[in-house]
């Protein structure tokens, strides 16, 4: 049963932050659910058990990731032997350059090898832009272009760079855009990859969001082979559980699993909390029904911007969106920058949204679905009042 929980003043980023005061905030990417019963039941039973110091990962995690990606998806053959364990995706992402660094350098080096060139589409989640800088690499992008009011990869312009990069950075499915891969495209993708002997590290934390009509294929179903790329999964996008801090990095080879497994112990991330670990057990073990009502209300609250906006604002278009909870609305005609529109929007209208400057594009906002109808209800009004005001 899908539970909406007010959460001001509970200490949460997204309502209680200082930018967040009196707005309605559609930002930032967590959701206002209650975690599934059994996901609670899991906890308050550690929670029974009254310590709380360092914790393993035992076997029932692995068999339940393992379980869960094999049944619902068609993704068979992770183990414990490939899979690695750590607090967070974002941490994740540059323990693996990090990893892939110490790869390239050479011993007898007494400075650093040249910086890692890492190809990604833009519009790009803002922390990709932050794990390549603050690794030290060099970001190759490669911008996404609008057809048929859908977002597509240019083919031409990942092949060209390609050829000047070192890793390809996915995001499958794609934050901001909502664009859920095709097989046939990730089987391209590959194969580019392949032949230019580029590593692929794919970000799949949203996989468990997609809307009627469209599905999500896991990379390594499609890789050619265990020896260039890895995955990086999480239960705490699709079970709201991001603050336990608990996520996974699917690596067959055993060479770089090591060097990996190294990493996130240099940075320090290899530590994980005990109610991560009873979460995630329970979340994939148990709480199946409770996601899929959840797909099937975000989806219902992505009907409704769609209709609202085609009703109420018809300066503001909605792009074809197939997954993810996160809306990707052009601005264009306004005639300002999305910045500027956010400042504006949540000083005079108190609704809050990501400006699309901050993942590497211009004249978008972000939206997110991950809230009740009303309070979604509210903000549109709130927006739709605003523009009137600025016409």
């Amino acid at each position: 049963m899908l539970e909406y929980i007010d959460r001001q003043n509970s200490d949460c980023f997204k309502w209680d932050s200082d930018c967040a005061q009196g707005c309605l905030p559609l930002w930032i990417a967590d959701m206002d659910f209650a975690a599934a019963q059994p996901i609670r039941e899991a906890m308050q039973r550690r929670l029974n058990h009254g310590v709380f110091g360092y914790s393993i990962v035992p076997q029932a995690n692995y068999d339940a990731v393992a379980s869960w990606f094999s049944r619902r998806h068609g993704w068979k053959g992770i183990n414990r032997s490939n899979l690695l364990y750590t607090t967070a995706v974002v941490p994740a992402i540059s323990a693996i350059f990090k990893a892939l660094q110490l790869h390239n350098q050479k011993p007898s080096q007494a400075s650093p090898c040249a910086p890692l060139r890492v190809l990604t589409f833009t519009p790009a989640y803002n922390c990709f832009f932050a794990c390549i800088e603050n690794m030290g690499c060099t970001l190759v992008p490669s911008p996404l272009v609008l057809r048929d009011n859908r977002f597509e990869i240019d083919w031409e312009d990942v092949e060209r760079k390609a050829k000047e990069a070192d890793v390809f950075l996915l995001c499958n499915p794609h934050n901001p855009t909502g664009r859920v891969w095709t097989r046939d495209e990730l089987t391209r993708l590959a194969d580019i990859m392949r032949r230019e002997h580029l590593f692929v590290l794919s970000d799949e934390i949203h996989c468990e969001f997609t809307f009627p009509g469209h599905t999500y294929t896991p990379f390594a179903s499609i890789a050619i082979n265990d020896t260039d790329f890895c995955v990086c999964t999480s239960a705490s996008k699709a079970f709201n559980i991001a603050g336990l801090l608990c996520a996974n990095i699917y690596v067959p080879n055993p060479e770089l699993f090591e060097r990996i497994n190294y990493a996130l112990e240099i940075h320090e991330v290899n530590g994980l909390n005990p109610f991560g670990l009873v979460a995630q057990v329970a979340a994939y073990n148990e709480s199946e029904t409770w996601l899929d009502e959840l797909n099937a209300y975000i989806y219902g609250n992505f009907c409704y911007l769609r209709d609202f906006l085609n009703r109420r604002t018809p300066k503001l278009h909605l792009h074809v969106t197939e997954g993810t909870y996160l809306a990707w609305v052009n601005i264009e005609e306004l005639g300002m920058s999305a910045e500027a529109f956010c400042v504006a929007l949540a000083k005079e209208g108190h609704v809050l949204f990501n400006p699309s400057e901050m993942y590497g594009a211009e004249r978008y906002i972000r939206i997110n679905l991950a809230t009740s109808r009303e309070v979604l209800a509210e903000a549109l009004e709130r927006l739709a009042a605003f523009l009137s005001r600025e016409a």
